[in-house]
């Protein structure tokens, strides 16, 4: 049954939204801005004194008689671990209650908050607050819990993802029933969608050994088949002529149902039903994980929402190519050796759909998310790669805290008897080595962050990386390494000086300077110890592979100063389109340099 309104009373709606935990939310948002903003020179606090573990902090709001005040022990790559419950106001002298929106106001104009933009920003951020609400009333289950629990709870628990972001989930378009219905921490199952598009408008495409009659076999059982065929039957319409394909609930009711609706009412579109299976959504929002059965495909399609710097469509057009670049990717890792000793594997995707909108393809010569309405791809499980007693978990959940403070990165290291420092060796091994092994040998980045990467554990233990979206995402980034025409597209125009951002922003300051907070703040870890160990990865590398030293030096993961991408200003700039995802650099915003905290350990290179 697809979800209304009447589901949820109009006070249920709101019930998660307390004077308590938006305090604590408030707080928690107040800590974020003042950390990311700082981090990306947007702010600029002084620091006024010190004690044991840091420094006490004084940030003027220019041009009023506001000024904030905090402490913070200030971490590697110009990341300070702030305490949220230090964090004072004072409005011409007088304490004020800090306020996480008036923040943002008050600071519009260093922010690069521009008149036509601010309402947008406002409206995500505010989102992503209650969200934050819902999860620390809803979502209590204890991180020792977590240690050992099943792939999807584990992700329907997460609070962590996209950290560098401020506004990183706000899913605009979504009401406040979507929002219960569809958000990954708030969703109980639900069914998908089945439509069956006409192979005029229709383009299906698959890896080799993948055909269309394979993935209805596998995805649909006998019944829904022939319940399916009966309505084109009914209908009087040739089944041979159709594709069937699953889209997102949310995306069929408030987008296709009427604004395909030519296409339905002349029958190139039509609705065959829900499908059996139920289905949870991933962080990734239009990612749909096959909880009735679990071996099944992942389910991937257009989802016309907002979200962190893009409306969520898929692209017909990329889906065509989608199945070739995976087809390739595959094939290379599979083919190496190094990638198959560190077990590093890719989630294929293996077959597309897409659907095109001929009205709006004639009207819009130039991108749009009109075009990328209707659109799905298949992607595999990661389940039927497990071994006995090995558990799923998404990277990202490695940063998430729980709703008494306790990190799942400590129930997970305590789970496996290591002590830190060998828990983290394994963890370089099967995520560090394989990345830039991809890059220095094949000129491959992927875009690996939290939510991409899904980590094999044993007893809490990492074993295995398995890589994911490796369709929108995948690059390369040589000019002269040879490709297939069919995936050309992957290539990407990157200036020599910013090829390393792949793992730089990504890995280092995206994740790892996160991760490293978690460590200190919850494990008592040395950072300097956690930075180490990185590099010992690294060389450990390129010890291994003597014949690519020139390229070691030329694009060296040791050098002093790193360029500081700013991620936020980017979201700020464009929230609706944060990036060219086909030109990754031409939009790029920097901003200032961070000190490498690798290279103190570059003379052992030399």
């Amino acid at each position: 049954m697809y979800p209304n309104t009447e589901t949820l009373t109009p006070q249920e709606a709101a019930a998660h939204l307390t004077p308590e935990l938006w305090q604590t939310v408030n707080r928690d948002y107040l800590r974020k801005m003042i950390c990311e903003f700082s981090h990306e020179m947007l702010l600029e606090p002084a620091v006024t004194g010190t004690y044991s573990d840091g420094n006490t902090y004084r940030l003027d709001v220019p041009g009023q008689h506001i000024v904030y005040y905090f402490n913070a022990r200030p971490l590697a790559l110009d990341h300070l671990l702030i305490d949220p419950l230090s964090i004072r106001k004072e409005l011409d002298g007088i304490p004020a209650e800090p306020d996480a929106i008036l923040f943002l106001i008050e600071h519009k104009s260093v922010l690069g908050l521009e008149e036509g933009d601010i309402g947008t920003y406002i409206e995500e951020v505010i989102s992503c607050m209650q969200g934050s609400a819902f999860k620390y009333r809803n979502n209590d289950i204890p991180a020792e819990t977590l240690a050992a629990a099943a792939y999807q709870d584990v992700e329907h628990a997460m609070t962590a993802g996209h950290p560098c972001f401020i506004a990183n989930s706000a899913r605009i378009g979504f009401d406040a029933c979507d929002y219960q219905n569809y958000a990954p921490e708030a969703a109980d199952p639900f069914n998908v969608v089945w439509l069956a598009g006409h192979k005029s408008r229709t383009e299906f495409t698959a890896m080799p050994g993948f055909s269309y009659e394979q993935v209805i076999q596998q995805e649909l059982d006998a019944p829904l088949q022939e319940q399916f065929n009966s309505i084109l039957e009914g209908r009087g319409l040739d089944k041979a002529q159709y594709y069937w394909f699953p889209v997102h609930p949310w995306q069929w009711y408030h987008k296709l149902a009427h604004i395909f609706a030519a296409d339905i009412a002349t029958g190139l579109l039509v609705c065959l039903g829900n499908s059996a299976d139920l289905y949870l959504p991933q962080q990734s929002v239009r990612t749909l994980f096959n909880v009735s059965h679990t071996s099944r495909y992942y389910v991937k399609s257009a989802l016309s929402i907002l979200n962190m710097g893009f409306m969520r469509g898929l692209s017909p057009y990329f889906m065509r190519t989608t199945p070739d670049i995976n087809q390739w990717v595959y094939e290379l890792v599979q083919q190496d050796a190094y990638l198959q000793e560190k077990q590093f594997m890719m989630l294929r995707e293996c077959a597309t759909i897409g659907y095109t909108h001929q009205e709006f393809e004639t009207a819009l010569q130039q991108d749009s998310p009109y075009k990328k309405m209707l659109a799905t791809l298949w992607r595999e499980s990661p389940q039927p790669f497990l071994q006995p007693g090995q558990q799923l978990v998404s990277m990202a959940a490695l940063l998430h805290v729980d709703t008494k403070g306790n990190a799942l990165l400590k129930a997970l290291i305590n789970r496996s008897e290591l002590d830190t420092s060998t828990w983290l060796q394994y963890y370089f091994d099967c995520y560090l080595s394989p990345l830039i092994h991809c890059y220095y040998y094949h000129d491959m980045r992927f875009m690996p962050h939290g939510e991409n990467l899904i980590l094999v554990l044993e007893q809490g233990k990492p074993v295995k990386a398995i890589m994911k979206d490796i369709g929108e995402e995948v690059a390369i980034v040589s000019p002269d390494k040879p490709l297939p025409e069919a995936i050309e597209r992957i290539r990407i125009q990157a200036p020599e000086e910013l090829r390393l951002l792949s793992i730089f922003t990504q890995v280092f300051d995206c994740f790892f300077r996160f991760l490293n907070e978690v460590l200190v703040a919850h494990l008592d870890y040395p950072e300097e110890q956690f930075w180490g160990l990185a590099a010992d990865c690294i060389r450990a590398y390129q010890a291994r592979y003597p014949e690519l030293e020139e390229k070691f030096r030329k694009f060296d993961l040791f050098t002093a100063e790193i360029p500081k991408t700013c991620l936020n200003r980017l979201q700020i700039r464009n929230s609706k389109k944060m990036i060219d995802m086909a030109a990754p650099f031409r939009n790029q915003h920097f901003a200032g340099v961070l000190k490498n905290p690798l290279s103190a350990r570059k003379a052992a290179l030399a």
